[in-house]
C-alpha cells in the first residue's frame, strides 16, 4: 500500500487558526491550552511562536479582544458594568476593572460616561414612528359598528 504524501502546512498557519479561534470564540471561557490544541503545537511552543508571529503573548491577545469588544458595549449599551464583564468571557468583576484601567487609563464607569447614552444611538425606522403614530382603535366606519350602504 502506497503511503499517503503528507502536506506541509507553514506554522503560521497553525497559529492563525489558534488567532481565529480566539477571535471568535472571546466570549468563551478559553484559554492557552485551548489555543495550543487548535495549533496542534506544545502550550510551550505554541506560546513562544505565538509572541513571535504576533507581538504579545496568546493569553494578552485574548484579553485585549475582551476589552475591545467590552469598551464597545460600554460605549453603545446601557447594560451595567458586570454584565458586560461576563458577556465578553471574564470571570471577575475587579479582575476586569483592574485591566480596563491599565488598557484604557480610566475605569469602567469613567469610559461610559464620555460617551453619549446609549439611548442617544437608539434609532427608530420612520416606518416604525408611522406605524405607532396612528390612530389605534379608530377607522373609518368599523367602530360605529353601522354597515356601510
Amino acid at each position: 500500500m502506497p503511503a499517503t504524501p503528507t502536506t506541509y502546512v507553514p506554522p503560521a498557519r497553525h497559529l492563525l487558526r489558534a488567532r481565529d479561534l480566539a477571535d471568535a470564540r472571546y466570549t468563551e471561557p478559553l484559554g492557552v491550552d485551548d489555543l495550543a490544541r487548535a495549533a496542534g503545537l506544545s502550550r510551550a511552543h505554541f506560546s513562544r511562536e505565538f509572541r513571535r508571529a504576533f507581538g504579545e503573548p496568546p493569553h494578552a491577545y485574548l484579553l485585549t479582544r475582551r476589552l475591545e469588544r467590552a469598551a464597545a458595549l460600554l460605549r453603545m449599551t446601557d447594560r451595567s458594568v458586570a454584565d458586560i464583564c461576563f458577556s465578553v468571557g471574564l470571570q471577575s468583576v475587579g479582575s476586569f476593572t483592574t485591566s480596563f484601567t491599565r488598557t484604557y487609563g480610566i475605569s469602567p464607569t469613567g469610559y461610559r460616561a464620555r460617551f453619549p447614552p446609549a439611548a442617544a444611538h437608539a434609532v427608530v425606522p420612520a416606518c416604525v414612528m408611522r406605524a405607532y403614530g396612528r390612530p389605534q382603535r379608530s377607522t373609518f366606519r368599523e367602530d360605529s359598528g353601522a354597515e356601510p350602504t
